[in-house]
């Protein structure tokens, strides 16, 4: 049977470690949809029943140097690949310290064997001093061979470890002895700064995962019971207790009082809860004690969920990363080849002295290693997904990420984006003398199972009457128009007024009247069978930073424009304060058209419910759904505000600007640093030990240019 199988990964530094891992693993037989992710430290893979067991994955994997385990609390397999389904993700373990790592102990005993060498050449005879740097120079070396010969077997000849093994050996052929010391102890400890600056990259994830306490108060009965958090079951009762983190996603069944969203939303300021209230994992009780009923198992909770999107965005790699993974393909072996040529040509050719011409093409060897390239991409996005994480701002993988810094316009939705969400009934209109309380009570039935913001308040009105409602069946959805049922044998409908008028319902008084509402900046739905019953007036205002987030949308020079399948005169009313442009009527396949119209100039978001919008958010360059860590707003869309303001929005576009500037630096960065000491190699002008710290220092520069997205703050202007 064919198993889906997923393991952690431990001692990857760069891209360059994820690649050489990947294409180790993807030999095997049986081996499919490898996906290794450098920042989640995560291999994942696809068996097919054969030869290969998930024991010989492991043996490849340690052979290439790395750690690797099954991720706490799981079992290989993770999941059946036909069944679905995904782990929890557990408190993440501490990281070591770095002198308790393979790493730390090399570049402690290379250090020490160094001193050692110069010891003995300062204070011994020089023979001693010369053979003491020979031993210092093997020893090191050894490990970084070791690793080396098992990539080659696996049909990876170009790797930094052989480059490294053959540059050492070479030096010292060429009785460069002392250098060649000098350049491991420098390899060591060029690894050991890229491993911290990766985990520097990762903290940010990990700190996620701390939100979540590992265990909860379980009511029974009269008597309070702790467990695990992770063992939560939807309707599980929970006592929170003041200044406690919530253990799981839930509604609060008693209490009120103020929520700290600010772990998980980046929302500053507490916001007030009370029975039938949603709340977020990992968010704080900041008052009272509140009894909360867990809707949510607590291995599936909001923070698992974005722990989960953020590691599954490596995997949508943005296209720059695509292009410099092509090129560092090729670029290595280049390199190389250049190297034999500057070693073998000026000797052949024009008789100039062997030893000094290898020693050249050795420093070129180690400058030739593109792991500071391919870094640059990856230490950038990962570090961006988690700056905006961590303020609410979900990116699906640098794709996501470069297609929003490239937008130029904007479709937005109206209703729940623009708008509060939470529309209200401000009206009932009865005609065909039905009364208006049965004009309610048959429309509240008919939109009983729907989700849609303006069925929400037609049954909200219904609930505080309160008023019984007829039983409904055989209800469907009439997308961009409205919702059909059967009632008490009467085939009803409410929809808009351009489909009522459509289905030949509406007469001139009615259409006069439904007018002259809509002139009001009001949203009529009708309810009709084979004649208008009544009509039904809504209101839903503008979100108090709407105006504000248009404005700052406009500063970027992006075009934002409103796209609403409601009425014009309510659309008008809303856009008109806003300053922005509309287009009202619009069924899901008139959005889509819009935004196909918009992306004939240029790049396109269209920022929307998630639900309605499912054509026109797919269509667009990125699609964004609003919502406070709802399933839609996880699940659908390239990505998605988990706070409920507009402007994070613009500051979506301001993070993927920021990022695709970092990579542009983090290019020229490495490009330029390989160029200028190709150059000095080739010349004469650096040696060995500057090779190595150009290769190393490059990789390092990149990492800690791209943490610096980690303190960015995109919400700030």
């Amino acid at each position: 049977m064919t198993e889906r199988l997923e393991w952690r990964v431990t001692g990857m530094d760069c891209a360059g470690c994820a690649r050489k891992l990947t294409d180790a693993v993807a030999r095997l037989d049986g081996v499919e949809q490898v996906n290794v992710g450098l920042m989640a430290e995560r291999l994942s893979l696809t068996l097919q029943p054969g030869p290969t067991r998930a024991q010989d994955i492991e043996t490849v994997v340690r052979r290439l140097g790395y750690g690797i385990a099954v991720p706490a609390g799981d079992t290989l397999p993770i999941r059946d690949a036909c069944c679905g389904g995904d782990h929890a993700h557990a408190q993440p373990e501490p990281s070591p310290r770095w002198y308790e790592t393979v790493r730390g102990r090399l570049v402690l005993g290379t250090g020490a064997l160094l001193a050692l060498a110069w010891a003995v050449t300062l204070w011994g005879p020089a023979a001693a001093g010369r053979w003491a740097f020979v031993l210092a120079c093997l020893i090191g070396t050894a490990p970084v061979a070791w690793r080396a010969a098992q990539a080659l077997r696996m049909g990876q000849p170009f790797t930094i470890e052989s480059l490294m093994t053959i540059a050492a050996i070479g030096a010292l052929a060429i009785g460069a002895a002392e250098e060649a010391a000098l350049v491991v102890f420098l390899f060591a400890l060029g690894e050991l700064l890229e491993g911290f600056a990766a985990n520097r990259a990762r903290d940010g994830i990990r700190a996620l995962a701390r939100l979540v306490p590992q265990t909860a108060l379980l009511i029974e009965g009269e008597r309070l019971r702790e467990i695990p958090a992770g063992r939560l079951r939807p309707g599980d009762p929970v006592l929170v207790r003041p200044g406690a983190r919530i253990p799981a996603d839930g509604e609060i069944a008693e209490g009120l009082g103020g929520i700290d969203e600010s772990p998980v939303t980046g929302e500053s300021l507490p916001v007030t809860r009370g029975p039938g209230d949603p709340v977020l994992a990992g968010t704080v009780n900041a008052e009272a004690a509140l009894r909360i009923r867990v809707t949510r198992a607590g291995a599936d909770n909001t923070i698992a969920r974005i722990i989960r999107l953020v590691e599954e965005a490596e995997e949508a790699r943005a296209p720059t990363e695509r292009f410099i993974d092509r090129f560092s393909r090729w670029y290595m072996p280049a390199v190389v080849l250049l190297a034999a040529l500057v070693m073998l040509l000026p000797p052949l050719l024009a008789g100039e002295p062997w030893g000094t011409w290898i020693y050249r093409g050795l420093a070129l060897l180690l400058i030739g290693c593109p792991c500071a390239l391919v870094i640059s991409v990856p230490a950038a996005i990962a570090s961006a997904l988690s700056s905006g994480a961590r303020r609410g701002l979900l990116l699906k993988g640098g794709a996501a990420l470069e297609a929003a810094a490239r937008v130029q316009s904007l479709g937005f939705d109206k209703t729940g984006t623009l708008t509060v969400g939470r529309p209200e009934v401000t009206g009932i209109v009865a005609l065909a003398a039905a009364e208006e309380e049965e004009v309610l009570a048959l429309a509240a039935a008919v939109e009983s199972a729907s989700s849609h913001p303006l069925a929400q308040a037609i049954l909200r009105r219904a609930e505080a009457l309160p008023l019984p409602l007829p039983q409904a069946s055989q209800a469907r959805a009439i997308p961009g128009k409205g919702v059909e049922a059967v009632v008490a044998g009467r085939t009803l409908t409410v929809a808009s007024p351009g489909h009522a008028e459509a289905a030949g319902v509406l007469g001139a008084a009615e259409t006069a009247r439904i007018r002259a509402l809509e002139e009001q900046g009001l949203t009529v739905a009708v309810l009709y069978d084979r004649q208008a019953l009544g009509l039904i007036t809504l209101r839903d205002e503008p979100r108090a930073d709407a105006a504000e987030a248009i404005r700052q949308i406009r500063a970027l020079d992006i075009a934002p424009l409103i796209l609403t399948g409601d009425n014009p005169r309510s659309a008008a009313a809303i856009a008109g304060p806003l300053g922005t442009d509309w287009r009202a009527g619009m069924l899901p396949e008139d959005k889509l058209a819009a935004i196909r119209d918009l992306a004939a100039r240029g790049g396109v978001m269209m920022v929307g419910d998630g639900i309605n919008d499912a054509p026109a958010l797919k269509q667009a360059s990125i699609g964004v759904a609003m919502g406070s860590g709802t399933d839609v707003a996880l699940e659908t869309a390239d990505a998605a505000i988990l706070r409920d303001r507009v402007t994070d929005i613009a500051a979506l576009i301001r993070l993927a600007r920021a990022t695709m500037a970092n990579i542009r630096q983090n290019v020229a960065i490495a490009l330029g640093l390989k160029g200028v000491f190709l150059v000095t190699s080739v010349l004469g002008i650096t040696g060995l030990w500057i090779a190595i710290l150009a290769d190393t220092g490059a990789t390092v520069l990149v990492t800690l240019n791209a943490l610096r997205l980690l303190r960015l703050d995109p919400t700030r202007e």
